[in-house]
């Protein structure tokens, strides 16, 4: 069986010419020769934004880039017909294909409404800190430039909670609908996170649910696509998510691998939302990449033994999609915290040279983000998922012993010929270690597949071999 490797195909600062699904389609053949299994492609649909909007700004889930709405008929990425022959064109290079799905919320409404609200407190949304009042709020959804095709459901007032934009008064404030509490079961963050941004809608009426499953049959219908990645889940009711998906699979009696974006660095939060969700979905190992940006900002002071403590990956692998950064955490994001490039290919070693978890390499890392003038790292990037594919088997022996320098090995069986690596990864000034990759390989010869050791190592009877590592660096030792 094959080692699964995504790709999100897309960061913040891609250039907004309509380019991204032929640029993925004509890709595709190339993403399966380096490694590449799944495809994580942005938000398909107009948001408010138009043709510049990422995407999570989300307007018309029902526009795939087809209707004069919001300024354009495409989105950023493309139009509708170039985005389904993008998915046919990595499905025929056998990838699977993960569609981005934003549901928490709608912007761009096309209308105002006078609604009843009170306004709560940022940091505790259940503390109201004002008197029931009149608020006109962007609430009405009747997508003009669609004119019903596809579905005739429009949005009011009743179907969202909340909004953070008083159109009379032209104030920014958190408002809750009157009769619409905010939604229980989501994040206690503030109190209660069930807002985040835009017109929030409500979980708890049924016909949102409704609307929603109706989209998602038509979605998977139109599209064909292979799972979804769901934004912002720490902010939707936990029920939700295990009934859509649940509703999605019997519908078309597939799998649809799910990955949940549910952004916090605490373990419990995590395995508390698997819990609750039934774990209808695997997570983004968020508390990793946090560990991987503490450690490159430490100066070479970070516990390398402690590198998995208290994440996701080593609490529950097969619900963990693994990452070292993404579009979030880019440079001018709420929520930036960037990877340092010295300390890239010790994180990517990390995430793909072990068994464990579900790896999902950035776009931003490998092309380069060109807005910014900073360059991909295809090079080594495509070695190391060289090695995840075709040496990554056997027996794991782990060594997180020193606080500078760990590593861990496999020995490679008999369905891969050649198979086999030893990884050793270091924050400080480098070093060695006596590792053991089996007995299989006594007598042959080990070398760095990313050239960082000109030496090579000799395995011993015993199947041990002494490996090194320059100062800051990783090394990945194969079988020569």
């Amino acid at each position: 069986m094959a080692n699964g490797t995504m790709m999100q195909y897309f960061e913040w600062y891609y250039p907004d010419d309509g380019s991204l699904w032929r640029r993925v389609a004509q890709d595709a053949a190339h993403l399966r020769q380096i490694g590449v299994t799944a495809v994580w492609l942005p938000p398909a649909y107009k948001g408010q934004g138009g043709s510049r909007d990422v995407g999570y700004g989300a307007y018309d889930l029902y526009d795939l880039g087809e209707f004069p709405q919001k300024g354009s008929v495409a989105t950023k990425y493309g139009t509708r017909a170039e985005y389904l022959a993008a998915i046919r064109a990595l499905q025929a290079q056998g990838l699977q294909v993960y569609a981005d799905v934003v549901f928490d919320h709608k912007m761009g409404a096309d209308a105002t409404e006078t609604v009843a609200a009170v306004e709560t407190a940022p940091d505790d949304r259940n503390r109201t800190v004002s008197g029931e009042q009149s608020i006109e709020a962007w609430t009405r959804f009747t997508f003009p430039g669609r004119q019903g095709k596809y579905s005739d459901f429009t949005w009011n007032h009743t179907h969202f909670d909340g909004v953070d934009w008083d159109q009379r008064r032209k104030r920014h404030a958190i408002y809750n609908f009157e009769g619409t509490p905010w939604d229980s079961e989501v994040s206690g963050e503030n109190g209660n996170y069930d807002y985040l941004m835009g017109a929030d809608l409500c979980f708890s009426n049924p016909a949102v649910r409704e609307e929603l499953a109706r989209w998602g049959r038509w979605y998977l219908d139109t599209t064909h696509a292979d799972g979804f990645r769901l934004d912002a889940v720490k902010h939707v009711q936990r029920d939700f998510f295990s009934g859509w998906l649940a509703q999605m699979r019997a519908y078309t009696g597939r799998e649809l691998f799910t990955v949940g974006e549910y952004w916090s660095p605490a373990l419990p939060e995590l395995t508390q939302y698997l819990s609750a969700c039934g774990r209808c979905m695997s997570l983004f190992d968020v508390p990793l990449h946090f560990h991987f940006f503490q450690a490159c900002s430490c100066g070479g002071q970070f516990d390398m033994r402690t590198l998995l403590d208290g994440t996701l990956v080593q609490s529950d692998p097969c619900r963990a999609v693994t990452f070292v950064q993404n579009h979030d955490t880019q440079d001018g994001q709420a929520l930036r915290s960037v990877v340092t490039d010295w300390f890239l290919p010790i994180a990517y070693a990390v995430i793909l040279l072990r068994p464990q978890g579900y790896p999902c390499i950035f776009y931003g890392d490998y092309y380069g983000i060109a807005s910014h003038g900073e360059p991909g790292h295809s090079d080594w990037l495509d070695v190391l998922l060289a090695v995840r594919r075709d040496r990554l088997y056997g027996a794991q022996h782990d060594y997180f012993d020193h606080p500078d320098i760990v590593g861990w090995t496999l020995e490679g069986d008999d369905g891969h010929p050649g198979s086999g690596a030893a990884v050793l990864l270091t924050d400080g000034p480098g070093g060695e270690k006596q590792m053991y990759v089996g007995r299989r390989h006594a007598g042959r010869t080990f070398a760095d597949a990313l050239g960082g050791s000109p030496s090579r190592v000799a395995i011993g009877p015993d199947g041990t071999g002494r490996f090194t590592v320059p100062g800051g660096r990783v090394c990945v030792w194969v079988p020569v």
